[in-house]
């Protein structure tokens, strides 16, 4: 069972449930898909074993073979192409390359052409005790994380249960994160901000029409905010973590919240055992 934990907005406490539900699990992996910013190893210290770089394939455009005659650039709907047909020059922008390749098959002219593998970042695997680690590290100045997101997901094995930390808010990274998902788990903080950003992303998994549930981080007695929205909305609430300075305290140590608050472990295993009956249902 894949479960990918997200959220409209950064600071939510994301990675703190991503983090607790996954040492919660028996034999499950932990996959930190927030590629810009990784920090679930701060609290899961892994030991790594391997680490590769991933790479996709971009076009590189021979100009010796090159006709100039177009339709590289008139295909490719993100404009990484350009052709100057008066002074006959191709200009390519990687960073609006999405690897697609269908330059390559247009191009009338074979081998003007080919593609070349381009380093978009690097995959880290390793574990600790029975649970397995994975995390991506995007390279500095790669303009889009969802390439290296989708190829990370290639990696996971198909077999265990698997936690996905999303990256934050609601763009293209946050979508191909939560793809294929069996279960997508939302944190919210109640404030009309995190409200705000929640409706967002509900906008988005019901769009895609994945099962989602929510869990609110930060609670306070009496706030009601994210209540009475859920209720409105028919949306389950799977937990409520409290309001806490010692769970502030601990996680600036890389404490997980999961060792921290009482009945840690089984409030996180509960939230597991909901899902699982959910999808049962």
């Amino acid at each position: 069972m894949w479960i990918t934990v997200a959220s409209g907005k950064g600071g939510t406490g994301k990675t703190t449930v991503a983090v607790s539900l996954a040492l919660s699990v028996k034999n499950a992996m932990y996959v930190d898909a927030d590629v810009e910013e990784p920090d679930g190893a701060l609290f899961i210290k892994p030991v790594i074993k391997e680490t590769f770089p991933y790479t996709e394939p971009i076009p590189k455009i021979h100009t010796d073979k090159c006709i100039f005659c177009g339709k590289c650039a008139d295909a490719c709907v993100y404009k990484a192409i350009a052709i100057l047909k008066p002074i006959r020059k191709a200009m390519f922008f990687p960073e609006l390359c999405h690897s697609c390749g269908l330059c390559a098959y247009v191009c009338p002219v074979k081998g003007a052409i080919e593609e070349v593998p381009k380093e978009k970042g690097k995959i880290r695997k390793g574990g600790k005790d029975s649970h397995k680690f994975m995390e991506g590290i995007l390279n500095i100045g790669e303009a889009s994380a969802t390439p290296l997101i989708r190829g990370m997901k290639k990696y996971i094995p198909k077999d265990m249960d698997v936690i996905i930390d999303a990256p934050p808010g609601t763009s293209c990274p946050v979508v191909e994160s939560v793809e294929d998902s069996d279960f997508v788990l939302l944190v919210t903080e109640p404030t009309p901000f995190g409200l705000n950003d929640l409706e967002l992303a509900v906008q988005i998994v019901r769009k895609m029409k994945l099962p989602f549930g929510i869990v609110v981080n930060k609670h306070e007695k009496n706030n009601n905010l994210v209540r009475t929205y859920a209720n409105k909305e028919g949306i389950d609430i799977l937990a409520e973590i409290p309001f806490s300075k010692e769970i502030a305290e601990a996680y600036s140590r890389g404490i997980p919240v999961v060792n921290v608050i009482p009945n840690g472990k089984e409030l996180f295993a509960n939230i597991f055992r909901k899902i699982k009956e959910r999808l049962n249902e």
